[in-house]
């Protein structure tokens, strides 16, 4: 048994495709195939099912490919703890993050990053929550900045910061002059949302439940549509086909023409963003720094926690 094998398994499991697995570790699909058909034959028993176009991971197999990414972290922890004696910061940190937070976080953290980190570059990626636990479980990801709540799934946490949510609405609408504005005004708009896999629609969901349905019932929600990013649902606003909820730092520092930004009335809706890690992660300095460029980032209207 090679670590090597236990990386092809790994990334089958991953990819349900051998092909893909084969492309990902950088070999051919033979060579892939024969040290794993070789480790199931060590073992005596099939980690993989093979049939059709997609490859499943059988009972026991699935304990193994656990065990062999515990096994792969261990291994690779120990080029973590020699690159530490160097530099605790050598080396890139590969960093998840949702799509509703991405974007106005992002073009700030990689430049502090990059300024008070030069030797610890961010392979980023952006993805749904679901995606992004799996990634930190197989290890493709080092950590993730993610929204609550969501499966511990043996991972570490820190907060980072609670973040209002805000009404957007196009700038002639009736209630685009209001100082703040309450959950239950909003059940007879036209409720734009994004669609299904979004942890923030879940969370607008859980302030008005009511936008789960469509309704033509005159004191429910008249009709709800689904967009695929937040950017493109603001457009939808300020055109006119009607409103949304949106996280404070999506608000844009300068104002617009055609939206109206107004904050909800007490009890004021919020999400806590925190970043998470795998508890096996073992370049805690690299944790921190990222927090420390977090912290560095203008993060207009939230409130900073600690721990």
């Amino acid at each position: 048994m090679t670590l090597t094998e236990l990386r092809y398994i790994v990334a089958v499991a991953r990819e349900r495709h051998f092909g893909r697995a084969a492309e990902a570790c950088h070999v051919s699909q033979p060579t892939l195939s024969v040290a794993i058909k070789k480790l199931e034959e060590e073992l005596d028993l099939k980690i993989f099912e093979r049939g059709g176009s997609e490859v499943s991971v059988t009972l026991l197999g699935d304990e193994i490919v656990r065990q062999a990414q515990s096994v792969l972290d261990q291994a690779g922890a120990i080029k973590e703890i020699a690159k530490r004696g160097k530099d605790p910061l050598a080396g890139a940190l590969r960093l998840g993050i949702i799509y509703t937070i991405g974007p106005y976080l992002l073009p700030e953290l990689v430049k502090h990053t990059i300024e008070l980190y030069p030797q610890m570059p961010l392979m980023l990626q952006e993805n749904f929550t679901v995606k992004l636990l799996e990634m930190l479980r197989t290890g493709e990801l080092d950590c993730a900045i993610m929204a609550e709540p969501f499966p511990e799934a043996g991972l570490a946490t820190a907060q980072l910061y609670d973040e209002p949510f805000v009404v957007a609405l196009p700038a002639v609408h009736p209630l685009a002059t209001r100082e703040a504005i309450s959950a239950e005004e909003l059940k007879r708009e036209t409720m734009l949302l994004l669609g299904t896999g979004h942890c923030f629609r879940d969370h607008v969901l859980e302030v008005c439940p009511e936008f789960a349905r469509f309704s033509s019932d005159a004191e429910g929600i008249r009709r709800s549509f689904e967009g695929s990013s937040l950017e493109t649902i603001k457009h939808m606003v300020a055109s006119g086909m009607g409103v949304t909820v949106v996280p404070a730092l999506s608000v844009p520092r300068e104002p617009s023409r055609h939206l109206r930004f107004v904050p909800f009335s007490e009890p004021i809706p919020t999400r806590r963003v925190v970043l998470a890690w795998r508890r096996s992660f073992t370049r805690y300095e690299a944790i921190a720094a990222l927090r420390n460029a977090i912290y560095a980032c203008q993060l207009d209207g939230v409130t900073r926690l600690s721990q």
